[in-house]
């Protein structure tokens, strides 16, 4: 099972990096992941939502970064 992880953390991050790379290259607008996160949560334009999903976002990020350092 731990082959299948690292596969697939293998292949997110390659992913990651060649649609990352592709944006910064073209320079197009709204390519990287950085801008559609923050369209997606509302950001940037504003949206009426952004308090929330913004605060849901940093809490999942709390958790997740809690879970993985101190549960067992």
């Amino acid at each position: 099972m731990n082959t299948v992880w690292l596969v697939w953390l293998g292949l997110a991050v390659g992913s990651f990096a060649v649609l990352e790379t592709w944006a910064l290259v073209t320079r197009q607008k709204g390519g990287t992941l950085s801008e559609r996160l923050r369209e997606w949560l509302g950001i940037y334009p504003v949206k009426h939502w952004r308090i929330v999903t913004s605060a849901a976002l940093i809490g999942f990020l709390i958790w997740f970064g809690w879970h993985i350092v101190f549960q067992r």
